[in-house]
């Protein structure tokens, strides 16, 4: 058990962290942190949480979500604070989530580098265009910001064929 002096209040984590009281508490109730109550049923968090509320934020910023954020902290010890090589396993686990997620981001910039320099805007002619809703067949949302290898091969035929030439894949 840690001493008095090792844990935190809900207050004193949100200075120490950046987060807002409210995010904290949302973060407990999903399971991301946890604490213990003091005689006052005051919430009190062990140091090593500062630790865990960074990962989260980081993990956030880089567009995981909180179902992976809590997987992942699920996997670490919740007896001990965790070793160099607890985290190091941790990460080795995002590792290609991770490039992939980089991957769509420098084809985003990429992309409107490139829009921003043509200054065409011409829906004909745009990389971010989808005339005809022939990317539908790929999945939701903005499939040409995928990364290849997430990317499954279109398959056309006839005037779809002609339509999707004119679309960068």
């Amino acid at each position: 058990m840690p001493r008095s002096t090792d844990l935190l209040t809900i207050g004193e984590l949100s200075r120490r962290s950046g987060v807002a009281p409210s995010a904290l508490r949302f973060y407990e109730e999903r399971g991301l942190l946890v604490s213990s109550r003091n005689a006052g049923n005051q919430r009190r968090y062990e140091r090593s949480t500062l630790r865990r509320i960074a990962f989260i934020r980081s993990a956030r910023k880089v567009g995981l979500t909180l179902e992976e954020v809590a997987a992942a902290l699920a996997t670490l010890p919740s007896s001990r604070t965790p070793t160099t090589s607890d985290w190091h396993r941790l990460s080795r686990t995002w590792r290609e989530r991770l490039d992939e997620q980089i991957e769509r981001l420098e084809r985003l910039r990429d992309q409107l580098d490139s829009c921003i320099g043509c200054g065409c805007l011409s829906l004909q002619r745009c990389q971010l265009s989808n005339p005809d809703d022939v990317l539908a067949e790929r999945g939701p949302g903005a499939v040409n910001l995928e990364p290849r290898r997430a990317r499954p091969p279109a398959r056309r035929t006839g005037a779809d064929a002609d339509r999707a030439e004119a679309v960068p894949h």
